[in-house]
């Protein structure tokens, strides 16, 4: 993705086309961020906590899938997460026998799959998993611009210390 490929909001629409708009932004901006670094350094933990680019998209990824398919949905979509209680941030981290490519897949997938879910919804609609029914959509759209805006933040700052790189 290049900065030149994302879509920019519309200034005109309505609220749920405008928060699905930010959010494909957001979405958009963390995949030009990692336009043009290689491999290994996508997967290079850059700061004490082990931090990587890609391991921010596998986090992203799960979610995205964690909000809209687990808490919006209320559907039991994978028993098989990556954390557990005593390593809770294991979603961050790439394993030996995941690729670039399937990490950014999943990561495209579970926003392609976020979509449609959102495209059926009302931004009022309530999330149906039963110990989270508070939420509603219009909540979680704007968590998720959120949590892909700040990660984003994480991005430029591993970028510039890669190769000098900075964005908006």
């Amino acid at each position: 993705m290049k900065a030149e490929e994302r879509t920019d909001p519309p200034k005109s629409a309505s609220e749920k086309e405008m928060l699905a708009s930010w959010l494909d932004y957001e979405r958009d901006t963390m995949l030009w961020k990692i336009d043009g670094v290689s491999g290994q350094n996508l997967r290079r933990p850059m700061v004490p906590s082990g931090t990587s680019l890609l391991g921010m998209i596998k986090h992203l990824g799960w979610v995205e899938r964690g909000w809209f398919h687990k808490t919006f949905l209320g559907q039991d979509v994978d028993e098989r997460v990556p954390w557990t209680k005593e390593d809770p941030d294991a979603d961050f981290r790439i394993e030996p026998g995941e690729t670039t490519q399937q990490v950014i897949d999943f990561y495209k997938e579970e926003c392609r799959r976020s979509r449609e879910i959102v495209a059926r919804a009302d931004v009022e609609d309530h999330a149906k998993r039963s110990d989270r029914t508070e939420f509603t959509l219009r909540w979680i759209l704007i968590h998720m611009i959120e949590e892909t805006a700040r990660h984003n933040g994480h991005a430029d700052i591993l970028r510039e210390q890669i190769d000098g790189v900075t964005g908006e």
